[in-house]
């Protein structure tokens, strides 16, 4: 029998102590942690959402659904892990002599929400609950602590992404957007662009790695994502670097290189597969020469002046876009966006990639 109650208390302690490390590996470590009961939540709240919308038709419909699911799944990981924690506490409770099972779970949850309605005895009891009373206060503090943060992060990379809407359209595209700073701002201001771009894109690394769940936070209005105005301003960088006959500058290579550094990082945390070290045509790139011809001829109507040679432009544009296409496509396909040209538009099928999952790369 003492074998038993210490069996139970170890198992109770140890559940208390992964609750913990689950806890700060996802809101309180400032980077990317694959981390299994979180994921487990996400995985099941997603495939509820999901279940949900195979009976829905219009876009807008599933886009007020999904807007729903992320912060659901935040909000339902504090009652999670406070469960957790009250049962392995009730084990704990259990095993240095509180009567019955249904008395150390009433006095674990009286300690851990600080009721006080269940006198406890003895000092080990008593330290029990003091310790459970402060885990209960550090969990739901962190929480309130962690929601400002998520969406101060939010509210930075959605003014981006609206002021792009002025720039790229609705969907944003990459021949819009170089259409319009030709005519308006002319072209030699893209450079102040990419320097923001580069910018955004440094930010939601940082931002979407260490609060993994912002990447399924949908923007305010139905026809905006932050994923594929990425995808917009990484081809218009490319097409501009590749087609449009303008002096070179390192602002756009840049803008580029920490675009697809960016996604892959938040591609890593969802198992998001990918060539490490892509080259083209070795590894081919979702655009069609046929698409990339038309916007060429698109652009040309429209007086954009262009760099001659069409079959070099596609070689270069083609490098580019291969070092960002299977991860914009990839979390197009997890993220579920609304449409939007060379990225959104060809995603793979929704159900086929995992929510969370550890570095994964091939």
């Amino acid at each position: 029998m003492i074998l038993l109650h210490i069996a139970v208390f170890i198992a109770g302690l140890l559940l208390v102590i992964a609750t913990l490390v689950s806890v700060i590996r996802s809101i309180v470590l400032p980077r990317g942690a694959p981390e299994a009961l979180s994921r487990a939540v996400f995985v099941f709240v997603r495939s509820m959402f999901l279940l949900r919308m195979r009976w829905m038709r219009s876009f807008d419909e599933k886009d007020r659904l999904m807007a729903l699911f992320a912060p659901v799944a935040v909000l339902l990981l504090l009652p999670v892990w406070l469960v957790l924690v009250l049962l392995g506490y009730a084990g704990m409770f259990w095993a240095v002599g509180v009567s019955s099972s249904l008395t150390a779970i009433r006095e674990s949850g009286s300690s851990l929400l600080t009721l006080g309605f269940v006198p406890v005895e003895g000092m080990i009891q008593a330290a029990l609950a003091f310790s459970e009373a402060a885990i209960g206060l550090i969990l739901v503090a962190l929480l309130i602590a962690y929601l400002p943060s998520m969406y101060a992060a939010f509210a930075r990379r959605e003014t981006a992404v609206s002021l792009l809407e002025v720039r790229a359209g609705s969907p944003p595209t990459a021949v819009e957007m170089i259409e319009r700073y030709y005519r308006i701002h002319g072209l030699d201001r893209l450079r102040e662009q990419w320097v923001t771009w580069e910018m955004w894109f440094t930010d939601i690394e940082e931002s979407h790695t260490s609060l993994a769940a912002l990447s399924f936070f949908r923007s305010p209005l139905a026809g905006r994502s932050w994923i594929t105005a990425a995808g917009a301003v990484l081809d218009a960088a490319a097409l501009t670097g590749a087609a449009v006959d303008v002096p070179a500058t390192p602002e756009a290579a840049l803008c580029i290189r920490a675009g697809y550094l960016s996604l892959r990082n938040i591609a890593d945390l969802f198992g998001i597969r990918y060539h490490p070290a892509p080259h083209f045509p070795d590894q081919p790139i979702s655009i069609r020469r046929a698409e990339f011809d038309a916007v060429y001829d698109r652009l040309a109507a429209a007086g954009v002046p262009l760099k001659p040679d069409r079959e070099q432009a596609w070689l270069d544009f083609a490098g580019w876009r291969v070092n960002y296409d299977a991860v914009l496509l990839g979390l197009c396909g997890l993220l579920l966006p609304p449409y939007a040209p060379w990225s959104s538009d060809r995603a793979p099928a929704l159900g086929k990639l995992p929510l969370f999952a550890s570095r994964s790369k091939g």
